[in-house]
């Protein structure tokens, strides 16, 4: 099952997206693919084109949840400013946030009966991008932290969250537990990841093994049929989702504005889920560092940045609107936010492929192999390398930036070098004063992270004016300050900026350094990675670490600290 084949190490190369300088406009794959390809021996057995494959009888004529539908456009406006939160989200966050109090209370008290819990902050998590590497780490910082799945000296903190949000890897991380109803770590692990993971369905060799590929052919017809533009994110986030989802054609009717109706989520058990992803301009081929970012949660999608500043309901994505309206008076689509799509979007790194991709199944390309699981009447077209979303804010002079484009391309939010999805907690709108921040990327040769990321979306928030980001130094003095070996607090001195705490990737227990290139993890690799992020968790069972994360979430509260607290921040406070 661990065979890394030459033709898995092609796929690989568009996994594999560069951290580089802040300066970088158009990202590099961090391996070389031309002198990986001059190697590869492609199997004979593999058909030239999708017509060459069987459909069974049945589902040729099948007409598949994937496809989104024509529905009754909703009594409440389609798009709004971003001048706050939504209504929805509000109304949802406040009743999380008793929950989220008591779970903190509680987790505080456990820690250090001295802590005074009075006052409590919004506390969030971020995971970030990192292909597989990253969700299996972040996977076990979450387990370290639900009470549900662990003992760990810190368990009980998950149920203290009111946010949690993930950016490609840790997109993929967050979509398998919420579309699966927040189901455990442990779960997942044992009923999906170690098999899926083994037995990947995102090898050219498995693509037309068994009935999933033929299930995700009708998917992509059906789509193409009701008459919207299908790309090679479609037949990647279906492959995808059947590593993450459970149900039938691996999750097909989990959408992500169906979340809100998960039983977790309406009961406000859990934290609220956002994916992030980066807008493409029309005249570029791959997204710059300032390139707009954009966001899906169970209500809204759309951006809080200047020249979009505009959110339209999930549910109703995939409507042909203008200024706001749809063109076609009470005519709305829904089904468009399925939830592979989404979460192929937040990672779909083919812009580095910045051409047009032939469709060829005997290719040892993975986006040309994707390309010819479109349907046989598409056309190939520059577009196929996006994330495809019929444009909400068209016409609309509150989005000037998009307001003249029909489609928003969207591509993983990791291309703008900003791996940690930290965008939507540092906008004046939200409420979160801690954010932990898991970082997985692979910013070095072998694939740690050294501070890049979170420094470049330092440098952003600086030039947008986003005052919530604290300081954040660059790689040089984070390295030399072996910041990215351990966790740090960053914002310690300045009550009007968030506090992070930053928990990088660091081999305690296992090799977790894993490179982006592995596609294939057997179930001793899946399981040892995991355990690794709980070390992370609780910083390789460090005897101090859970009163000073403690120190850390109530530094701000205005509250008396213990003693103690004083040395938790002169070690793990950034000191810049």
């Amino acid at each position: 099952m661990m065979n890394m084949s030459l033709s898995v190490k092609v796929i690989a190369t568009f996994f594999a997206v560069c951290s580089s300088s802040a300066s970088a406009r158009v990202l590099q794959p961090r391996l070389d693919i031309s002198s990986v390809l001059s190697d590869l021996s492609i199997p004979t057995s593999l058909p030239s084109a999708i017509s060459d494959l069987p459909i069974p009888t049945g589902l040729s004529s099948a007409v598949s949840a994937y496809a989104p539908v024509q529905a009754a456009c909703p009594a409440s406006p389609l798009i709004r400013p971003a001048t706050s939160a939504s209504t929805s989200e509000a109304t949802w966050v406040s009743a999380r946030i008793s929950k989220a109090n008591a779970g903190l209370a509680a987790w505080l008290k456990k820690i250090n009966s001295g802590f005074d819990t009075s006052s409590l902050p919004e506390v969030g998590l971020t995971t970030s991008g990192g292909g597989y590497r990253s969700l299996l780490n972040g996977a076990g910082v979450i387990q370290a932290f639900d009470d549900r799945d662990s003992n760990s000296s810190v368990n009980g903190l998950y149920q203290a969250l009111t946010y949690q949000a993930g950016l490609s890897g840790g997109g993929w991380l967050l979509s398998s537990i919420a579309g699966n109803n927040w189901t455990t770590i442990s779960n997942l692990r044992d009923s999906l990841w170690e098999d899926a993971f083994q037995d990947s369905p995102i090898l050219p060799s498995n693509f037309t093994a068994g009935l999933a590929y033929a299930e995700i052919v009708v998917d992509i017809d059906s789509k193409q049929d009701a008459g919207f533009d299908v790309t090679i994110v479609d037949p990647y986030g279906r492959l995808l989702s059947y590593q993450l989802l459970l149900g039938n054609d691996g999750g097909v009717g989990t959408r992500m504005s169906g979340l809100a109706q998960s039983a977790n989520f309406t009961n406000h058990n859990v934290p609220f889920p956002i994916i992030t992803s980066i807008g493409v301009d029309q005249d570029e081929c791959a997204p710059m560092n300032n390139g707009t970012q954009y966001e899906f949660n169970p209500y809204e999608f759309g951006s809080w940045e200047t020249g979009v500043k505009a959110f339209t309901q999930t549910k109703y994505l995939g409507s042909k609107l203008s200024n706001g309206m749809p063109v076609t008076p009470n005519e709305c689509i829904t089904h468009y936010d399925n939830l592979g799509y989404v979460l192929g979007t937040s990672s779909d790194v083919f812009a580095g492929v910045c051409e047009v991709v032939p469709a060829n199944m005997s290719s040892p390309e993975l986006a040309d192999q994707l390309e010819a699981m479109l349907p046989s009447a598409h056309n190939s077209t520059l577009q196929d390398i996006y994330a495809i979303y019929p444009n909400p804010f068209a016409n609309s002079s509150g989005s000037p930036n998009v307001s003249s484009q029909a489609n928003l391309h969207l591509v993983d939010g990791g291309l703008s070098n900003q791996n940690n999805p930290v965008w939507p907690f540092i906008q004046p709108y939200r409420n979160v004063s801690v954010l932990v921040v898991n970082d997985n990327s692979a910013d070095t040769t072998d694939n740690f992270p050294n501070g890049t990321e979170i420094y470049n979306t330092y440098l952003q928030a600086q030039a947008n004016n986003l005052t919530k980001m604290p300081p954040i130094p660059d790689v040089a003095t984070f390295v030399a300050q072996g910041l990215n070996k351990r966790a740090t607090f960053f914002g310690c001195n300045d009550t009007s900026v968030l506090t992070i705490v930053y928990l990088p990737n660091v081999n305690y227990t296992y090799a977790s350094n894993v490179p982006t290139s592995q596609l294939v993890y057997s179930k001793d690799e899946t399981d040892g990675v995991i355990g690794n992020g709980n070390a992370i968790a609780t910083q390789n069972g460090t005897q101090a670490w859970p009163a000073c994360f403690g120190c850390a979430v109530l530094m701000k509260t205005n509250t008396t600290l213990p003693s103690g607290c004083q040395g938790c921040f002169d070690t793990y406070c950034y000191k810049g």
